[in-house]
Order: C-alpha cells, then sequence, then structure tokens
C-alpha cells in the first residue's frame, strides 16, 4: 500500500510523554492539534496552552486537571469502548497540570483561537450520545465538544464508535471551503482505536480522496489501533470497521472561519444513501452505551 504523510501509523508522531503529538507545524497547516499523553499510576505532566484552547478528555483513566486556579478531578473510563467520559476546558494563555493516581491515557484536543475563554468541567451526563445512519451505516457519536453543544473559541471534537462490519463517515463529505452558510472551512484530525477480539488486534479501513481543493489530499489507508490520519481537505469517508472489531475514532477540527459551525457537503455520487435510511433500524448493537443520567 501505498504511503502517505496524512497517514501516521501508531508510533510515527509519538514526541516524549506523547504517544501522538501533532501541532499546526508538523502538520502543515493553521489551527488544530492533537497529543495522547500516557501517565504511569502517579505520574504528572504540566505544559503551557500557548496561544490554543485545548478540551481534556480521558481515554482510559482518571486524572485531576490543575488550570488557572481551578481544579478539576475526572471521573474518566476504563476504556472508549465502556463508557462516555468527562473532560476538562483549559484557555489558551495558561499554564495546565495533568496528574493521574492509577495512571491512564487522556487526549488533549487543541485548536489556536483568539479569545481566552474560562477553564471549566464538563460532566459526562451532559454528553448528548447521537445515534447516526442505519443499518450497515450506523454509528454512535458522542458530541463532547460539538460547536452547537459546548462552548469553545475555535475547537471542535467528537467521537465516534463503529460497530464491526459497518461504515461510518459515510456518505463522504468535505469541508475544505468557506461558504456561508452552506460549507466550513476546517482542518480535521482523526485518531483511532480498534477494539480486539478475542485478544486478536483489529484493523479498519479510512478513504480521503480529492476534492479539487488544497493539496488535492489522497488517502487509502489501513488502520490499526493508535493510527492518525491528517484531513486538510478533500472528500474523507468512509470508515470501515472490520467484523468483530468495533472502531473507535476522535474527530478535531479547527479552521480559519469566524464562526465556529460543522457544515459539510456531501459527495454528489454518493449522497442518495441518506435518502435510504428512514424506516430502516439502527444496528441493534448501538449504542454502545449512554451517557450516565445527572
Amino acid at each position: 500500500m501505498t504511503t502517505t504523510p496524512y497517514h501516521l501509523p501508531a508510533g510515527k508522531a509519538a514526541n516524549g510523554p506523547y504517544a501522538v503529538d501533532i501541532t499546526p507545524e508538523s502538520a502543515g497547516w493553521g489551527h488544530s492539534s492533537l497529543r495522547v499523553l500516557e501517565l504511569p499510576p502517579g505520574g504528572r505532566h504540566s505544559f503551557d496552552t500557548g496561544d490554543s484552547e485545548w478540551i481534556v478528555l480521558p481515554l482510559n483513566g482518571g486524572c485531576t486537571v490543575a488550570a488557572d486556579g481551578q481544579t478539576f478531578r475526572l471521573t474518566g473510563r476504563p476504556d472508549v469502548f465502556s463508557a462516555v467520559t468527562d473532560f476538562a476546558y483549559v484557555p489558551r494563555d495558561a499554564q495546565v497540570s495533568v496528574t493521574s493516581r492509577d495512571g491512564g491515557r487522556f487526549a488533549l484536543t487543541g485548536a489556536r483561537c483568539d479569545n481566552r475563554l474560562t477553564a471549566r468541567y464538563g460532566p459526562a451526563s451532559a454528553v448528548p450520545v447521537e445515534l447516526r445512519g442505519t443499518g450497515d451505516c450506523s454509528r454512535q457519536v458522542n458530541n463532547f465538544g460539538a460547536a452547537d453543544v459546548f462552548d469553545c473559541d475555535r475547537l471542535i471534537a467528537v467521537e465516534v464508535l463503529t460497530p464491526g462490519g459497518n461504515w461510518s463517515s459515510f456518505p463522504p463529505h468535505k469541508h475544505d471551503e468557506h461558504r456561508p452558510g452552506e460549507e466550513s472551512e476546517l482542518e480535521e484530525i482523526y485518531y483511532f482505536e480498534i477494539a480486539p477480539h478475542d485478544g486478536t488486534p483489529g484493523l479498519g479501513y479510512h478513504r480521503v480522496s480529492p476534492s479539487g481543493h488544497g493539496r488535492n489530499t489522497d488517502v487509502l489507508a489501513e488502520i490499526r489501533d493508535g493510527d492518525t490520519v491528517l484531513i486538510p481537505d478533500g472528500w474523507h469517508g468512509p470508515s470501515i470497521a472490520a467484523p468483530g472489531h468495533t472502531m473507535y475514532y476522535l474527530n478535531v477540527m479547527a479552521g480559519p472561519g469566524a464562526e465556529r459551525a460543522w457544515l459539510i457537503c456531501d459527495h454528489p455520487d454518493h449522497t442518495w444513501i441518506r435518502d435510504t435510511w428512514p424506516g430502516r433500524p439502527v444496528d441493534p448493537r448501538l449504542p454502545l452505551y449512554t451517557a450516565p443520567s445527572q
């Protein structure tokens, strides 16, 4: 399979305490960032937010986040396949510390921004869990950092879970042009985890095809646990989960537009699939879980 700078296999983007460290500079774009911080039991990590806002999102384990004189204790979760998690928002121009009594892995989703908002706690109970699509296009979306759910200056972030054998990010869509009311210009990062089956590692596939804008990004990647895909532009999707292996991906988006919005355009060859969804049942394996009650 052809290699591409936009598919980063697990370990390719590692840096120090980060299993993944993607910055605007390393990605060659202007706005979106992702770090995956690994802490041992009793571990502690400090970082400056710089010119970006961040959400600290537990992937597995819990942690304590301190910033701007506030302390947020995140319960976290055993893993991304078993529960919605709480999270913490930290603003630009802040010093942040993350500590974990029992250790864990924590996603730091970031976006360059102009305005300095207040540090805040996001409870798991307030995360909308959406079921999108039907049949073999069914998937679950945890909208913790969606544009219409949680207040950020530029950052948009959600989690998607796709049961084995299903297609998500389908129909293929794009958001690489600014068209008021129709499409947002957003860079996007996909970070993947693949559930094993009886101890056997899983896999999936992800496609990005050229849209005629920007870099004409072209990716066909076999995805393994811990891989990342960068999407500066282009039609992206499908993300295909192999039978028997649930696929998780974390989407991080940001762009130059004044409006923080996720406006997409479907690929014209595939948008018809949406017309087949009404009246068909959602995959009975979904939801994998729901947000806890208040």
